[in-house]
């Protein structure tokens, strides 16, 4: 097989510049924690190592024989890793036009949405929830259908958070909170309701939330089985197709921190012999703790997320929140938001990292004075949203470019996700679709005068 060298065409982001400030605008214990080189190689080790795969090409003609000397260019158009943020006040912002720069937002970097199913909203009088466009008006609770043709035009991976969720002040008032088998038989019917509606079109579901803060905090929650999240993930494989990954979602400090615990309720589902397919990691956080040497230093992160990989699920950073208060708010947080992503994408086991609010003043209730949003509240870009922008769409996508060998061959290694191929043999083009992934299995390309476009066969 020829391997002829190959172009690739990338943008290098630089450490803590990503969001175009200084390094003097960043404080220097952040920067200390960040510039630790095993830290940076690691990152960048990762990265290449997870991220990418080798795509292999053979152009070849009608009659299945090799072209050689055909002119490649290799596009990277879509990411396989979820790159997403919560779609909850989707249509809900004061204007027309305030509306369309969220979506041209969000459609800029995210290729992921979480849904809100939250019982309360969902379903305020019994047996009449608001699933269908059109329903009932509530704040940053868009009925479920609209959000997921939103996604479907979009080409948007949708998310439903969360198929149970039973903490008081997230729960209809008529449900029953004090006796755990009336209760589950009302959550069983809930939860099949939603798997009947959104089982076959919504593939990622936390099927519970917060299970250790539950525990500690049992007057917030209503009363529930003593095996209520093994309860929960049985009814959920029964109920949802085998591709549709079921996840428990966990806190910040939970997953972080009192990390054993965390472990423990995953082992726990896994010997109950619940098919549990990814650990949800909570990212609330505060500057304190980012520039703290114990709570979320790069180093122990990576301890973190390598001994959670090591239970053999995908692991999804699924509410992140980074405050944007203070003069240099904005630039720390870009700073952050860059070097995190870095690390997260770098993450083995990681599949997905999901924002929570991408525009200032569309959090729930007192966490907006955090400005934790990616947009300000005129829904222009902040310089974290500039940043993640400079990584998913300019850094992290591959744009390679060669000839093809003897064989016809052409060879190139890319971040993993969708591609527009155009093959141009005597001045003749035509576009092909493939998918860079971990499959070593070549792409044949069949070049056919006659067409000006087709698909890689595989």
């Amino acid at each position: 097989m020829s391997r002829k060298p190959v172009a690739i065409v990338s943008t290098i982001l630089v450490g803590l510049l990503a969001a175009g400030h200084a390094r003097a605008d960043i404080p220097a214990e952040f920067r200390r924690l960040w510039d630790d080189p095993a830290v940076t190689a690691r990152i960048e080790q990762d990265t290449e190592q997870y991220r990418k795969a080798d795509a292999v090409i053979h152009v070849v003609d009608a009659q299945g024989q090799p072209i050689r000397d055909a002119k490649v260019q290799a596009e990277q158009q879509t990411h396989e890793f979820l790159f997403g943020c919560n779609l909850f006040v989707l249509g809900q912002l004061d204007t027309p036009e305030l509306n369309a720069k969220y979506e041209k937002a969000f459609t800029r970097i995210f290729n992921f949405a979480t849904l809100p199913f939250y019982w309360g909203d969902l379903e305020p009088e019994q047996g009449k929830p608001r699933f269908a466009e059109g329903s009932a008006y509530i704040w940053r609770r868009p009925p479920p259908d609209l959000l997921l043709q939103w996604c479907k035009a979009h080409d948007i991976t949708a998310k439903g958070h969360a198929l149970l969720y039973a903490k008081n002040m997230f729960m209809p008032e008529w449900t029953v909170r004090d006796d755990p088998e009336v209760f589950m038989k009302q959550a069983r019917r809930h939860m099949a309701e939603l798997a009947e509606r959104y089982g076959r079109q919504i593939p990622v579901w936390d099927v519970i939330n917060e299970e250790i803060p539950r525990v500690a905090h049992l007057d917030q929650w209503h009363v529930v089985p003593d095996d209520y999240a093994l309860q929960c993930f049985q009814e959920a494989n029964r109920l949802f197709p085998e591709d549709v990954k079921l996840l428990i979602n966990d806190g910040t400090t939970q997953t972080h921190v009192t990390l054993d615990e965390c472990e423990a309720n995953v082992k726990k589902l896994l010997d109950g012999g619940a098919r549990v397919d990814g650990i949800g990691i909570q990212f609330h956080t505060s500057r304190g703790a980012l520039l703290s040497s114990t709570l979320h230093p790069p180093k122990r992160m990576v301890e973190v997320y390598d001994r959670l990989g090591q239970l053999g699920l995908s692991l999804y950073i699924t509410e992140i929140t980074i405050p944007g208060t203070g003069e240099d708010g904005p630039a720390f947080q870009a700073a952050a938001a860059a070097n995190l992503y870095r690390l997260w994408f770098s993450t083995p086991k990681m599949a997905g990292v999901t924002w929570w609010n991408l525009g200032d003043g569309t959090a729930f209730g007192g966490e907006n004075s955090a400005l934790g949003g990616l947009l300000d509240k005129n829904m222009d870009s902040k310089p974290a949203f500039d940043a993640l922008d400079r990584l998913i769409n300019h850094e992290w996508k591959t744009t390679a470019e060669s000839t093809t060998g003897a064989d016809g061959s052409f060879v190139f290694r890319g971040f993993k996700g969708g591609y527009r191929l155009t093959v141009d043999v005597s001045g003749i083009t035509q576009e092909f679709t493939i998918d860079v992934t971990d499959s070593a299995k070549p792409h044949k390309i069949v070049f056919e005068n006659q067409t000006r476009q087709g698909a890689a066969k595989k």
